[in-house]
């Protein structure tokens, strides 16, 4: 009998309907469709839409069930088409239960199997949402946290506390925790262990501890704000003058100080800690949008204490700089550095103050803020300032002729 030759091809709906690939994982949601799991992934729990992409249905319930058949043909497929070099797809890993979970924490108690089981957890979150979501419903944050409470306190073990911290770190800042997880993190005994990382961990664990502060400050209460030490803001300090440290850790560092300085105490904390000095010479050699308009926001803050606002006069560049970024940079930028200088101008304007403002160029930029369009605040806080002090400013001779008429009478 003569051998027959089957050709299979692929059927479209065997394709990924977000990514256009060939599905490796295949999962149903509840209105009966397949989607790649990692695609479905992201449109319900990274994106929030809780419906079906292709029906438009609401989804009652975000459970996805694993389409075993549909994988199978697909790795035959792959199979036959071999020769062509479609390699076959590996079966997918089994989805995370709530008891082998459970189980693995359980090892992670244990000091002798605790090495082993955070890389097991860290291989199981790196795997897919649906893990994710499994280990932070189960608790594992807050077991991660409490471990890592546990053993800052053991000061003789402190390469072991590095070691464990980071690894316990990296496994939180991988499972992308919302708000609701967040905040079971935000106790002060975790905020001083975080410290004590930012102070002697190693990098990686360092911009782990400030990534993770940023989240959880951001969404702590007010009681936690209040009693940070200031030995988190010298910190803070030293992460944002290192060399070293990525652009996307300084931006963290930048809004920790940003959710710890609406309160007075924590602004002179950061104070004595030299966050002005700092964020200016950031501000002498920084151009981007987003990094700029977040030192302002730190430096208006802190201005907002009269430590503040002196060691910004103190700095031999503080008010040159403000100053330059009006109309530079973007007009949320130009509106927090012209409420800095209004700051200065009208709790620190000595005979001094007023005098360095005009031959830095600071009255003349607010005499163009005047005739530009750069939003109706920003407007009328300059126009307070000149008016405020049109008396040593408005016949001096560094104004240029053609801002004179700006100035306000």
């Amino acid at each position: 009998m003569a051998e027959i030759e089957i050709e299979i091809e692929i059927p479209p709906y065997f394709l990924c309907p977000i990514s256009l690939d060939i599905m490796r994982d295949p999962v149903t949601v509840s209105t009966g469709i397949t989607y790649e799991r990692e695609s479905i992934e992201k449109w319900v729990f990274t994106q929030k839409k809780a419906s079906c992409p292709a029906t438009k249905q609401h989804l009652d319930n975000l459970e996805l069930t694993p389409n075993i058949t549909l994988r199978r043909l697909i790795q035959s497929w792959c199979t036959l088409h071999a020769t062509h070099g479609v390699q076959r797809l590996p079966t997918p890993k089994a989805p995370l239960t709530r008891p082998h979970l459970l189980h693995i924490l359980s090892q992670a108690s244990r000091p002798h199997l605790q090495s082993q089981a955070l890389q097991t957890l860290k291989s199981i979150a790196s795997d897919n949402l649906t893990n994710k979501r499994c280990m932070a419903a189960a608790g594992v944050p807050e077991f991660l946290a409490a471990l890592i409470v546990t053993k800052s306190s053991s000061h003789d073990q402190l390469s072991d506390f590095q070691k464990t911290s980071e690894d316990a770190l990296s496994i939180i800042y991988a499972l992308q925790l919302p708000e609701s997880a967040l905040k079971p993190l935000c106790t002060a005994a975790f905020v001083e262990a975080l410290t004590l990382i930012m102070q002697i961990g190693s990098y990686e664990s360092q911009s782990y501890a400030i990534m993770l502060l940023k989240s959880m400050l951001e969404v702590a209460d007010p009681s936690l704000l209040i009693t940070l030490k200031p030995e988190f803001f010298s910190e803070i300090v030293k992460i944002l003058k290192a060399e070293d440290i990525s652009r996307k850790g300084r931006k963290s560092a930048l809004k920790v100080l940003m959710a710890a300085c609406p309160w007075g105490r924590n602004r002179m904390k950061a104070v004595e800690a030299g966050v002005v000095a700092v964020v200016i010479d950031l501000l002498l050699d920084t151009s981007e949008k987003r990094a700029c308009e977040m030192m302002l926001t730190v430096v208006d803050m802190v201005c907002q204490c009269a430590d503040g606002r002196s060691e910004l006069l103190g700095h031999a560049a503080g008010l040159a700089v403000v100053s330059k970024k009006i109309l530079r940079v973007s007009q949320g930028a130009s509106e927090r550095a012209v409420r800095i200088l209004h700051s200065v101008s009208r709790f620190s304007a000595t005979a001094a103050v007023l005098a360095e403002m005009m031959q830095s160029g600071v009255v003349a930029k607010l005499c163009l803020v005047m005739q530009v369009d750069c939003g109706a605040k920003t407007k009328e806080k300059a126009r307070e300032i000149l008016k405020a002090h049109a008396r040593a400013w408005r016949t001096s001779p560094c104004i240029p002729y053609n801002l004179i008429s700006s100035y306000p009478s």
